[in-house]
């Protein structure tokens, strides 16, 4: 993403963060990313870098006045004012702002620390189990009849800002479902200014590993973290940390890859 872009959404941010925190507010901001992103002459007419800026906000706070609370008229509107570099980017960041709703929702209730957990079980559930997995990214199949598949798996097993989150990642226009709950989960660890480590070993960590790697990982990390461990029985002995992008390679696997590497 270039630094004019993330500044875009920064801003975007600044402004939504002033409004009151709702569930409402979220699917007020999802309806209407769904709407515009089903409508073309909508979208353009929103988006149109010929019209002023001014304009297009007048135009959305038009056409949303009586459909959707004053919060999400506000951010949309706000949205509408400013210059994306194309109508999927301002789908986007009105989905964006959607998602962190609801993250600020679950924080606000002292919920976020489950949320993130339970979406990161949902996702390595669907990562481990192809037929779901292949339902999910079939589309071909209605969207609806997708969301209803993983819907029906998660009530009453998940909190519903969770299950909404997962219902949210099967519409995704761009990335496969894993890709849009990893970006999820990227933006609650941003919300709280967390970094992000997953820890992938081949068989479960004790409570007791798990409290000493974390603390361990803060300390080299240099502030607090959320702490993702993934089981993978393919892992050769060791530890394979991921820092952000940054890969730790501890496993006897990655080790013979290296050693073979600088042999050739």
């Amino acid at each position: 993403m270039s630094a004019a872009a993330e500044a875009r959404l920064t801003a975007l941010d600044a402004v939504a963060d002033t409004q009151p925190v709702s569930a409402e507010l979220a699917a007020d901001l999802f309806a209407v990313a769904d709407a515009v992103a089903s409508q073309p002459a909508l979208r353009r007419a929103l988006t149109d870098p010929s019209t002023p800026d001014e304009a297009r906000q007048a135009l959305a706070e038009a056409l949303l006045g009586s459909r959707i609370g004053a919060a999400g008229v506000a951010v949309v509107s706000q949205a509408a004012r400013v210059r994306w570099s194309g109508s999927g980017a301002f789908v986007d960041a009105l989905e964006r702002q959607g998602v962190r709703t609801l993250l600020r929702v679950a924080e606000s209730d002292g919920a976020l620390d489950t949320l993130e957990d339970e979406l990161f079980k949902v996702e390595r559930l669907v990562d481990a189990t192809p037929a779901l997995r292949s339902a999910l990214a079939d589309r071909q199949a209605p969207v609806e009849a997708r969301q209803r598949l993983l819907g029906d798996l998660l009530t009453g097993k998940v909190l519903p800002a969770t299950r909404e989150l997962a219902l949210r990642a099967v519409v995704a226009r761009k990335r496969t479902f894993d890709l849009t709950v990893e970006s999820y989960l990227a933006a609650a660890a941003e919300l709280r200014a967390r970094a992000v480590v997953t820890v992938t070993v081949a068989r479960p960590l004790t409570a007791e590993q798990e409290s000493r790697m974390r603390v361990a990982l803060t300390a080299q990390v240099g502030r607090a973290l959320t702490l993702r461990v993934v089981v993978d029985p393919h892992v050769l002995g060791g530890v394979r940390v991921a820092i952000g992008d940054e890969i730790i390679e501890g496993t006897v696997a990655g080790r013979l890859h290296d050693a073979r590497r600088k042999l050739v």
